[in-house]
């Protein structure tokens, strides 16, 4: 069955006029017709079966008549990231929509490779992956932070949150080693630009005690690649994977 965000609060019985891209997409690439089933959800109000009412080749209304899943609530995961350029930010951005980050937060450093982000474009695609996984909790896309103003700002706006460092620099390759002694509780992750951060940033990182430093094994992985294996490793050993 075909899934579908919403931005309209879904309740049973009640009718929601499709945009003229939604109508295409259900009527014209997907084929289906009236009252054909589809999963639709808003990351509000859970995920419910509608049923399509065709009202012409390119329109069509969703009418929610079964909640199938509560709402689950944001992952309890910061994903904060020095934003990339075009598509492998578009990448970045979904695959941490899939491994299970609750929030986005674009962070600009010295090296950070774009100057500036597109956060409708970054929602659109958060709310692609969730279409396409399965997820109903859709993540919060941030508003940029310099590196500066994220590590001053922390402990008001986070607070009791570890900032998980990834820190091409350490003398260590193992994560494992670096991540299991710490306790659970709040996290975030912080992935830096291609170009890794200036040596005063690494500093400035070390210096917090909210934050721990941690490798990303003997290779040097682009930011992207470091995005997903790094919350891969978080979400094993301290995240909601266990």
């Amino acid at each position: 069955m075909p899934r579908l965000y919403l931005d309209a609060d879904l309740a049973e019985g009640r009718a929601i006029e499709l945009d003229r891209a939604q109508s295409n997409y259900l009527l014209n690439v997907m084929r289906l017709k009236d009252g054909a089933g589809v999963l639709v959800f808003n990351g509000r109000d859970g995920e419910w079966r509608a049923e399509i009412a065709q009202a012409g080749r390119k329109a069509c209304t969703l009418t929610p008549c079964e909640l199938m899943r509560a709402q689950d609530p944001l992952p309890d995961l910061v994903y904060c990231f020095a934003p990339l350029k075009h598509a492998r930010l578009d990448y970045m951005v979904q695959k941490a929509a899939e491994m299970g980050a609750g929030a986005l937060q674009p962070v600009m450093t010295r090296f950070t490779q774009s100057g500036r982000i597109n956060l409708d474009r970054a929602r659109a695609n958060v709310i692609e992956a969730c279409e396409q996984c399965g997820v109903i909790a859709v993540p919060e896309i941030r508003e940029p932070v310099t590196l500066d103003r994220l590590v001053s700002g922390w402990q008001e706006t986070e607070p009791g949150r570890r900032l998980i460092f990834c820190d091409e620099g350490e003398e260590s390759q193992n994560p494992l080693e670096a991540l299991e002694g710490l306790e659970r509780g709040p996290l975030a992750v912080l992935i830096g630009p291609e170009g890794g951060f200036a040596e005063d940033e690494r500093e400035l990182l070390r210096r917090q005690d909210y934050v721990a430093p941690v490798p990303l094994g003997p290779r040097v992985l682009r930011a992207d690649t470091a995005a997903v294996a790094a919350l891969a490793i978080v979400q094993a050993l301290l995240g909601d994977w266990r």
